[in-house]
């Protein structure tokens, strides 16, 4: 009852900061006469999405980042899952790679993106790679935590009754990590469709990247305030889905 009720106050106050803000916002461009092409007012932003949701080369673009941030997401879990086994199953990669990986996540992916181009072309393969990149460090972090996690007396029952390293991982460390993996999935999959899109703003044949970069060519900021509503839309859609399928899969963890 008390998880229902919290559920129906957020909601509720989710509309309410959204009528506030969009309220304000309108508010202010109508006020200050500012043109659109500086800051559009919500209502032009809205009839421009309802306009793109009609277009045909919108759908087009749409499901070419679609594909990209989801083989990305794809590649990105299996990177991070067989190095996170590897990394926390055995010591010396672990002194050997982390400082590697951990310094190559410093790199700004913009600055990574030219380097793709070049090596995978402007095609889909660069913008899959790229999201791949960018969002298995969360994700493999995550997995590394949660194989460590296991308590030390589980560990040590299981050694004891003569226990396999393959079997404690299996029945006693994958268990455990799984809240650690889906939180991680959460995050991996927000950090691909950034990914994409960055891959999408340096160079790209199709992707709502690029129609962004096309808005803001024609000065139609509209527009692109429109492709970012739908990107943020994307973003939440798929860690909702994440979010389902963790309270499915482990389910002995509750919601947090």
């Amino acid at each position: 009852m008390y998880r229902d009720n919290s559920k129906l106050l957020q909601a509720a106050l989710v509309v309410l900061v959204f009528f506030i803000v969009t309220g304000g916002w309108e508010f202010y461009v109508w006020v200050s006469e500012t043109p659109a092409f500086v800051l559009p007012a919500p209502s032009v932003v809205g009839k421009q999405l309802f306009s793109l949701l009609g277009n045909a080369m919108f759908w087009d673009n749409f499901w070419v980042t679609m594909y990209e941030v989801l083989m990305g997401y794809v590649l990105g879990i299996l990177i991070a899952v067989v190095l996170g086994v590897l990394i926390s199953q055995i010591r010396l990669l672990d002194l050997s790679l982390m400082p590697y990986i951990v310094a190559f996540q410093t790199i700004p992916s913009v600055a990574l993106a030219p380097i793709f181009l070049q090596w995978f072309g402007y095609g889909l393969a660069s913008k899959i790679v790229m999201a791949a990149l960018i969002a298995f460090f969360p994700m493999l972090v995550n997995v590394i935590a949660g194989l460590q996690a296991s308590g030390r007396d589980e560990v040590q029952m299981l050694k004891a009754f003569g226990a396999s390293r393959l079997q404690i991982l299996l029945k006693v460390r994958v268990p455990n990590s799984l809240p650690y993996v889906f939180a991680g999935l959460g995050l991996g999959v927000v950090f691909a469709l950034v990914g994409a899109i960055v891959a999408e703003f340096v160079g790209a044949q199709k992707g709502l990247g690029k129609m962004i970069l096309q808005f803001n060519e024609q000065f139609n900021i509209a527009g692109m305030f429109a492709i970012l509503i739908v990107l943020a839309a994307i973003g939440m859609t798929m860690h909702s889905i994440v979010g389902m399928a963790k309270r499915r899969v482990v389910f002995w963890a509750g919601d947090h």
